[in-house]
Protein backbone atom coordinates (compact mmCIF):
# COMPACT_ATOMS: atom_id res chain seq x y z
CA UNK A 1 0.00 0.00 0.00
CA UNK A 2 1.24 3.49 -0.91
CA UNK A 3 -0.14 6.63 0.73
CA UNK A 4 0.65 10.32 0.72
CA UNK A 5 -0.47 13.80 -0.20
CA UNK A 6 -2.04 14.06 -3.65
CA UNK A 7 0.81 16.06 -5.22
CA UNK A 8 3.44 13.63 -3.90
CA UNK A 9 1.62 10.48 -4.98
CA UNK A 10 1.24 11.97 -8.46
CA UNK A 11 5.04 12.33 -8.71
CA UNK A 12 5.75 8.70 -7.82
CA UNK A 13 2.70 7.14 -9.48
CA UNK A 14 4.73 5.72 -12.42
CA UNK A 15 6.72 3.72 -9.85
CA UNK A 16 3.70 2.28 -8.03
CA UNK A 17 2.79 -1.27 -9.13
CA UNK A 18 -0.76 -1.84 -10.35
CA UNK A 19 -1.30 -4.33 -7.54
CA UNK A 20 -0.73 -1.73 -4.81
CA UNK A 21 -3.55 0.03 -3.01
CA UNK A 22 -3.15 3.82 -3.16
CA UNK A 23 -4.51 6.16 -0.50
CA UNK A 24 -4.29 9.88 -1.24
CA UNK A 25 -4.91 12.72 1.17
CA UNK A 26 -4.94 16.48 1.56
CA UNK A 27 -4.21 18.74 4.52
CA UNK A 28 -7.80 18.60 5.77
CA UNK A 29 -8.33 14.83 5.69
CA UNK A 30 -4.80 13.60 6.44
CA UNK A 31 -5.60 12.39 9.97
CA UNK A 32 -8.57 10.29 8.82
CA UNK A 33 -6.64 8.88 5.86
CA UNK A 34 -3.63 8.00 8.01
CA UNK A 35 -5.97 6.08 10.31
CA UNK A 36 -6.88 3.94 7.28
CA UNK A 37 -3.18 3.44 6.55
CA UNK A 38 -2.64 2.33 10.15
CA UNK A 39 -5.50 -0.17 9.88
CA UNK A 40 -3.88 -1.70 6.78
CA UNK A 41 -0.52 -1.77 8.57
CA UNK A 42 -1.89 -3.57 11.62
CA UNK A 43 -3.68 -6.00 9.31
CA UNK A 44 -0.28 -7.06 7.99
CA UNK A 45 0.05 -5.01 4.83
CA UNK A 46 3.39 -3.47 3.87
CA UNK A 47 2.75 0.27 3.88
CA UNK A 48 4.75 3.18 2.51
CA UNK A 49 3.85 6.81 3.17
CA UNK A 50 5.62 8.97 0.60
CA UNK A 51 6.72 12.54 1.25
CA UNK A 52 8.26 15.26 -0.91
CA UNK A 53 11.95 15.73 -0.18
CA UNK A 54 13.35 15.08 3.30
CA UNK A 55 10.71 14.89 6.01
CA UNK A 56 13.30 15.97 8.60
CA UNK A 57 13.77 19.31 6.82
CA UNK A 58 10.12 20.27 6.64
CA UNK A 59 7.35 17.88 7.51
CA UNK A 60 8.18 16.46 10.92
CA UNK A 61 4.62 17.12 12.08
CA UNK A 62 3.43 14.80 9.31
CA UNK A 63 5.79 12.11 10.59
CA UNK A 64 4.34 12.63 14.07
CA UNK A 65 0.84 12.04 12.67
CA UNK A 66 1.97 8.85 10.92
CA UNK A 67 3.53 7.50 14.11
CA UNK A 68 0.53 8.52 16.21
CA UNK A 69 -1.80 6.68 13.82
CA UNK A 70 0.40 3.56 13.83
CA UNK A 71 1.06 3.66 17.55
CA UNK A 72 4.82 3.22 17.28
CA UNK A 73 7.94 4.76 15.66
CA UNK A 74 8.35 4.11 11.93
CA UNK A 75 11.40 3.82 9.71
CA UNK A 76 12.16 6.94 7.66
CA UNK A 77 14.24 7.13 4.49
CA UNK A 78 15.16 10.72 3.60
CA UNK A 79 14.96 12.07 0.09
CA UNK A 80 16.58 15.27 -1.17
CA UNK A 81 15.01 18.40 0.27
CA UNK A 82 14.16 21.43 -1.86
CA UNK A 83 16.41 23.31 0.59
CA UNK A 84 19.36 21.21 -0.59
CA UNK A 85 18.44 21.74 -4.25
CA UNK A 86 18.18 25.49 -3.66
CA UNK A 87 21.56 25.55 -1.92
CA UNK A 88 23.00 23.92 -5.04
CA UNK A 89 21.25 26.34 -7.41
CA UNK A 90 22.25 29.36 -5.32
CA UNK A 91 25.81 28.18 -4.56
CA UNK A 92 25.48 28.58 -0.80
CA UNK A 93 26.62 26.20 1.93
CA UNK A 94 24.80 25.31 5.12
CA UNK A 95 27.64 26.27 7.44
CA UNK A 96 27.01 29.88 6.35
CA UNK A 97 23.25 29.49 5.85
CA UNK A 98 20.34 28.91 8.22
CA UNK A 99 17.28 26.89 7.23
CA UNK A 100 13.86 27.92 8.52
CA UNK A 101 10.50 26.43 7.64
CA UNK A 102 7.13 28.06 8.20
CA UNK A 103 5.42 25.07 6.57
CA UNK A 104 3.95 23.86 9.84
CA UNK A 105 0.94 24.12 12.13
CA UNK A 106 0.96 26.18 15.31
CA UNK A 107 2.41 29.54 16.32
CA UNK A 108 4.90 30.88 13.77
CA UNK A 109 6.02 33.83 15.92
CA UNK A 110 9.22 32.23 17.34
CA UNK A 111 10.30 31.19 13.84
CA UNK A 112 9.64 34.68 12.47
CA UNK A 113 11.82 36.21 15.19
CA UNK A 114 14.52 33.63 14.51
CA UNK A 115 14.59 34.60 10.82
CA UNK A 116 15.14 38.26 11.72
CA UNK A 117 18.02 37.30 14.04
CA UNK A 118 19.58 35.05 11.39
CA UNK A 119 19.71 37.92 8.89
CA UNK A 120 20.91 40.39 11.52
CA UNK A 121 23.75 37.97 12.28
CA UNK A 122 24.89 38.16 8.66
CA UNK A 123 23.89 34.68 7.53
CA UNK A 124 22.05 33.56 4.42
CA UNK A 125 18.58 32.15 5.02
CA UNK A 126 16.78 29.42 3.09
CA UNK A 127 13.09 29.70 3.91
CA UNK A 128 10.11 27.47 3.16
CA UNK A 129 6.93 29.61 3.29
CA UNK A 130 3.57 28.65 4.78
CA UNK A 131 0.76 28.34 2.23
CA UNK A 132 -2.62 26.97 3.36
CA UNK A 133 -5.46 29.38 4.11
CA UNK A 134 -5.15 33.15 3.82
CA UNK A 135 -5.77 33.63 7.55
CA UNK A 136 -2.38 32.20 8.56
CA UNK A 137 -0.39 31.93 5.33
CA UNK A 138 3.14 33.34 5.37
CA UNK A 139 4.15 33.44 1.73
CA UNK A 140 7.24 35.17 0.25
CA UNK A 141 5.50 38.55 -0.01
CA UNK A 142 4.32 38.28 3.62
CA UNK A 143 7.82 37.27 4.72
CA UNK A 144 9.39 40.19 2.85
CA UNK A 145 6.92 42.67 4.35
CA UNK A 146 7.52 41.28 7.85
CA UNK A 147 11.29 41.58 7.48
CA UNK A 148 11.01 45.16 6.22
CA UNK A 149 8.81 46.03 9.21
CA UNK A 150 11.47 44.56 11.50
CA UNK A 151 14.39 46.56 10.17
CA UNK A 152 15.92 44.28 7.54
CA UNK A 153 17.24 46.50 4.70
CA UNK A 154 14.96 46.90 1.68
CA UNK A 155 17.88 46.25 -0.68
CA UNK A 156 18.73 42.80 0.69
CA UNK A 157 18.85 40.34 -2.21
CA UNK A 158 16.21 37.61 -2.46
CA UNK A 159 15.66 34.66 -4.77
CA UNK A 160 12.39 32.76 -4.99
CA UNK A 161 12.36 29.43 -6.78
CA UNK A 162 9.19 27.55 -7.72
CA UNK A 163 8.70 23.87 -8.59
CA UNK A 164 12.35 22.95 -8.13
CA UNK A 165 13.42 20.07 -10.40
CA UNK A 166 10.02 20.12 -12.19
CA UNK A 167 9.33 23.02 -14.59
CA UNK A 168 11.19 25.27 -12.18
CA UNK A 169 11.05 29.06 -12.31
CA UNK A 170 13.35 31.58 -10.66
CA UNK A 171 12.80 35.17 -9.53
CA UNK A 172 15.53 37.49 -8.25
CA UNK A 173 15.20 40.94 -6.73
CA UNK A 174 15.29 42.94 -3.52
CA UNK A 175 13.31 42.43 -0.35
CA UNK A 176 11.22 45.50 -1.20
CA UNK A 177 10.45 44.13 -4.67
CA UNK A 178 9.60 40.70 -3.27
CA UNK A 179 6.89 42.25 -1.09
CA UNK A 180 5.05 43.23 -4.30
CA UNK A 181 5.36 39.85 -6.06
CA UNK A 182 3.13 36.77 -5.89
CA UNK A 183 4.30 33.16 -6.05
CA UNK A 184 2.79 29.69 -6.01
CA UNK A 185 2.51 27.35 -3.03
CA UNK A 186 5.48 25.37 -4.40
CA UNK A 187 7.99 28.12 -3.65
CA UNK A 188 11.15 28.41 -1.55
CA UNK A 189 13.26 31.49 -0.75
CA UNK A 190 16.94 32.29 -0.50
CA UNK A 191 17.65 35.55 1.32
CA UNK A 192 21.30 36.42 0.88
CA UNK A 193 23.47 38.06 3.50
CA UNK A 194 24.57 41.64 2.85
CA UNK A 195 28.15 40.69 3.74
CA UNK A 196 29.17 37.31 2.26
CA UNK A 197 31.87 35.52 4.23
CA UNK A 198 35.33 35.57 2.67
CA UNK A 199 36.81 32.25 1.63
CA UNK A 200 38.76 30.66 4.46
CA UNK A 201 40.64 28.03 2.48
CA UNK A 202 44.40 28.16 2.28
CA UNK A 203 45.91 30.75 -0.09
CA UNK A 204 47.37 29.61 -3.38
CA UNK A 205 51.15 29.48 -3.67
CA UNK A 206 52.61 30.75 -6.92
Amino acid sequence: MVAGFNAVVDVVRPLIPDSAEVIQMGYRDQVAQLDIVAERHHAGKKCVVVFMGDIHFSGFQYLERVERACGHPVETIPGISSAQILASRGKVCFDETSFITFHRRGDLTPFKRHLVHVLQDGRNAIVIPCPWDEARSFMPWHIAAYLLENGIPAGQQVEVWENLTRNEAEWRGTLAECAEQRFSDMSIMLIRTLAPMDSQIEPTHK
